[in-house]
């Protein structure tokens, strides 16, 4: 099966690359396709010239998460490995908003590179260059070929922040493959009880029910000290709704409405992608001057603006704590984004109906910290509901930090087992 697997993965990779060398030159092709494509064209070169100059005096953690959101996961875990440590972090992504954000900037990381692609050559030449100790997956990253390539190299691979569900691929028919690569990782940490119990049923015993290091996470981002006088001009004395990560057409389309029907209010949108073609998408569904925030300086005028558009990535995280109350997009595809980091700052969050495979949203829906909507109208109403309510505020605000506080004290325990693995192995 894992030739069959092997086998498809070149056929992708090359019909990737090929379809964006045409798109690139019609023009027509979406931005984050083509830096995807361009990042895979050259990334074996890159990472044996990037791991080359590694010290090989230390041991060396390699981290795996796809975008920018799993590495949030991972960021309080670089950290104490980096402090308890002495090791070499080498990070990889298979999504450009991940790769390009954490490659600008990567305090504690040696090397950032996109993740090649899941071959049996690419894994063999990867391993061979990166020489990791051990290997750490985010949440649900299961690349069938580098999962073989560890176990037959006797690197012990780890699974952090993982929710095995009912319907997961390891029960389907179709399932070995996922069945055999779950079963090469020497320790899974699992987001709650039924996770390990649907692993006990595929006779993996090596998971451990442990909370989320996001958690730990958002309250370090929380607690720093971090100012923007941009944002703090444009809020002045109002409160903000922030719209973050927004992901697709329809969360655009409900904000938009949102920011149309409350004019007596400031709004700070955030998208997931920067794009031209975003950012001109968001400008003509917004009644009134719209403001990007790389367009404006110090003598910017922003009192005939009602929004501010972050036109950049990287930030959202800290810019949360500008704001009163918050949507979080994604919720109307599989891929709804952090709606911890809003809450670390005490307020109510609202996001899209795709949350059954999210346990984080069933929690704050049940504590009253977050709402799922479907519609323009269900966000309206919650949001009349709580604009002129500070002592709802205020009660959601006393929920969401003891929520958050209750959560954390994860990373400890992971980084204890990357420690353990790594002092054994050198």
């Amino acid at each position: 099966m894992l030739y069959i697997y092997d086998f498809g993965m070149r056929i992708a990779r090359r019909a990737i690359l090929s379809f964006s060398k045409l798109k690139l030159k019609s023009k027509e092709s979406p931005a984050k396709f083509v830096r995807f494509a361009n990042g895979q064209r050259h990334v074996m070169e890159t990472v044996e010239k990037g791991a080359a100059k590694l010290d090989r005096s230390r041991p060396t953690v390699w981290i795996h998460a796809s975008s920018l959101g799993e590495f949030g996961i991972s960021r309080p875990i670089i950290k104490a490995l980096k402090e308890k440590y002495d090791c070499n972090i080498v990070m990889t992504f298979f999504s450009p908003t991940g790769y390009e954000a954490v490659s600008k900037n990567h305090p504690g990381i040696d090397c950032v590179f996109y993740l090649p692609f899941d071959t049996s050559k690419n894994a063999s030449r990867f391993l061979d260059a990166v020489k990791p100790s051990c290997a750490v997956f985010m949440v649900s990253e299961y690349w069938h070929t580098y999962l073989y390539q560890l176990k037959k190299r006797n690197i012990p691979a780890l699974l952090v922040s993982a929710v095995i569900r009912d319907d997961s691929p390891f029960f389907k028919w179709y399932g070995n493959l996922y069945r055999k690569s779950i079963s090469y990782f020497k320790q899974v940490f699992v987001l709650d009880n039924r996770s390990k119990s649907n692993l006990s049923k595929l006779h993996i015993d090596n998971a451990t029910v442990n909370g989320d290091p996001l958690f730990d996470n958002v309250s370090v981002v929380a607690a720093t000290q971090w100012k923007d006088e941009l944002i703090e001009r444009f809020a002045g004395d109002n409160p903000i709704f922030l719209a973050g990560s927004i992901h697709d057409d329809k969360d655009l389309e409900i904000i938009a409405q949102l920011v149309n029907t409350h004019k007596d209010v400031r709004f700070i949108i955030v998208p997931h992608e920067t794009g031209k073609e975003t950012l001109q998408h968001i400008e003509s569904a917004i009644e009134g001057n719209v403001r990007f925030y790389t367009q404006c300086n110090q003598t910017t005028d922003f009192n005939d603006s009602r929004v501010l558009v972050i036109d950049f990535v990287g930030a959202l995280a800290y810019i949360y704590r500008y704001a009163s109350w918050a949507y979080v997009g994604g919720g109307f595809t599989k891929l709804l984004h952090s709606i911890i980091e809003p809450a670390v700052y005490g307020m109510p969050v609202a996001f899209g109906p795709n949350i059954h495979r999210k346990a984080i949203a069933r929690e704050m829906i049940d504590l009253g910290i977050g709402k799922s909507v479907s519609d323009f109208h269900e966000l309206d109403k919650w949001f009349r509901e709580l604009k002129d309510s500070p002592e709802k505020l205020k009660s959601i605000s006393e929920k969401a930090a003891e929520y958050v506080v209750k959560n954390t004290g994860s990373t400890p325990r992971v980084v204890a087992k990357i420690g353990e693995v790594i002092c054994s192995k050198n």
